[in-house]
């Protein structure tokens, strides 16, 4: 199993000495999530900046919302991102966080959601791989479209997030990969599981190593405002112990070995807070995780 880590940025943070640091690092990947209504700031910008800073590091998205953006648009963004960095987009889209201002900010009622997801995610992959595009449905119409430049690929592993039964059967019936976040380990394998069965079920097949997780990690006792955003981000699975979710640095390689025996093999650490110095964070961090990287 070919065992890949990545790092996710923190919503403020400096993103320039993190991008460097990663790269020089021997890191594998940078990774920025979506919220219009906190501080991160938006994915695409975050990291075009980064690939004009960088010239090996992949660069994904954890995840970006796809319901409140019209495909035709995402996937002349997706691809143009893709080609300034030489092929190294990794895109991972999802329903959008369980939030009334983000809901707000994307014009997308929670209902509403999953039925412009699976109708918008088909589109994408058809604008980066066909030449026109003829649609008509519930919330796309589309005639004899031509939408340029198309990815270097001419296409991508699409990974999506989720965490709840019907997101991952979701995940099962459109994606190639999964990108867990805030989970267990025998969640992460029961989540892969129900997956593979979901993908089974209609014809398809995701990758052994199309697994993959957000991994949050903290130096020391939690705060009580991160521990709030722990809970807030379990609310779907319900309570855990913090040590089977978020790892002290110490012990985060046993955690991530917990995660590969559970069928996992990419990897997106996070820090629960900005540290005040990226250079010896990320030596740290390279010391504490990498020698699970499988070498290039």
């Amino acid at each position: 199993m070919i065992v890949r880590i990545g790092y996710n940025a923190p919503a403020t943070t400096d993103l320039r000495a993190l991008a460097l640091g990663l790269e020089r690092e021997g890191f594998d990947s940078l990774w920025v999530s979506e919220r219009a209504t906190g501080p991160s700031p938006d994915p695409v910008v975050a990291l075009t900046y980064a690939a004009a800073l960088t010239s090996r590091i992949k660069l994904g998205t954890s995840v970006m919302t796809l319901p409140g953006r019209q495909p035709a648009l995402v996937a002349q963004e997706m691809a143009s991102l893709d080609n300034l960095s030489n092929g190294r987009l990794l895109p991972a889209f999802g329903l959008g966080l369980r939030n009334v201002g983000e809901q707000q900010a994307f014009g997308v009622r929670r209902e509403e959601r999953a039925a412009i997801f699976e109708e918008a995610l088909p589109l994408l992959r058809r604008f980066w791989a066909e030449d026109e595009v003829t649609h008509h449905g519930t919330h796309f119409h589309y005639e004899n479209l031509r939408v340029l430049p198309k990815p270097a690929k001419r296409g991508f592993d699409v990974w999506m997030g989720g965490a709840s039964d019907a997101e991952l059967r979701r995940t099962g019936r459109l994606s190639d990969g999964w990108l867990a976040a805030f989970m267990t380990p025998a969640e992460g394998e029961r989540g892969r599981i129900l997956i593979q069965q979901a993908a089974a079920e209609t014809g398809r097949e995701i990758e052994e190593e199309h697994f993959g997780a957000v991994v949050p990690y903290r130096r020391g006792p939690i705060d009580p405002q991160l521990e709030a955003r722990f809970t807030r981000a379990r609310a779907v699975r319900g309570p855990a112990p913090l040590d089977d979710v978020v790892p002290t640095l110490e012990n985060l390689e046993t955690h991530l070995k917990h995660l590969i025996e559970a069928g996992l093999s990419k990897f997106v650490l996070a820090p629960l807070a900005a540290p005040p110095d990226w250079d010896t964070e990320l030596a740290d961090v390279r010391d504490a995780a990498l020698p699970l990287q499988t070498r290039r």
